[in-house]
């Protein structure tokens, strides 16, 4: 096998080994809102999984860039709420639009065709068109630093409030999310996504 240590690799070469080899990655997209100038801000995460079930968490990591805490950051530490969206093809292009690096006063929301939706129990609006919706709380924040005590990324456990699923993707009865139905985006390498191409069953030993 190739062979290489991570401490001499640059942050470039970290990051495309660990996105290409951790695959593939459920997607966040989660709106929140500038508490000081309540502006509605959405972006999509990657480094997104799920951390409990007794307490129904899921974590949120957002990479600092040259230190600077990023919009979705901030507002989840001040406004402590939001929405987190999983994602199919219906949205994929106003999605990828809302990665663009803006400046905090301007929403990425604004030049796209997609309807806001009040939540039930977080002020921040939720997006209509996302066939899945999580109403998400702060639970637990943590800086995380390198070697030197630096902060590079925020991480934050967020406590899932409320769930909202489009019906077709969702059986009522069995209470069964259909993942074919689905059919949710996730991420690989670079500008690269996928489906779900074919699923497997294999029984966990007792």
């Amino acid at each position: 096998m190739l062979f290489y240590s991570a401490k001499d690799l640059t942050s470039k070469q970290n990051y495309k080994f660990l996105t290409g080899s951790v695959i593939p990655r459920p997607i966040a997209w989660i709106t929140t809102i500038n508490p000081e100038t309540d502006v509605v801000n959405a972006a999509p995460f990657s480094y997104f999984n799920v951390v409990a079930k007794e307490l129904p968490l899921v974590s949120l990591s957002i990479n600092r860039i040259d230190q600077k805490m990023k919009d979705t950051a901030h507002n989840l530490l001040r406004q402590k709420e939001g929405v987190i969206h999983l994602v199919n093809d219906t949205v994929l292009a106003e999605m990828n639009q809302s990665a663009a690096s803006l400046p905090s006063n301007e929403s990425e929301l604004d030049k796209s065709n997609l309807i806001l939706l009040a939540s039930q129990e977080v002020a921040v609006p939720a997006i209509q068109a996302a066939p899945i919706r999580f109403e998400v709380r702060l639970h637990q924040y943590i800086p995380v630093k390198d070697h030197k005590q630096t902060i590079i990324s925020d991480l934050f456990i967020l406590e899932v409030l409320n769930y909202h699923f489009e019906e077709t993707i969702f059986d009522q009865e069995k209470e069964y999310i259909d993942s074919m139905t689905f059919n949710p985006l996730a991420r690989l390498a670079g500008n690269t996504y996928s489906h779900i191409a074919e699923t497997l069953d294999l029984k966990r030993p007792k």
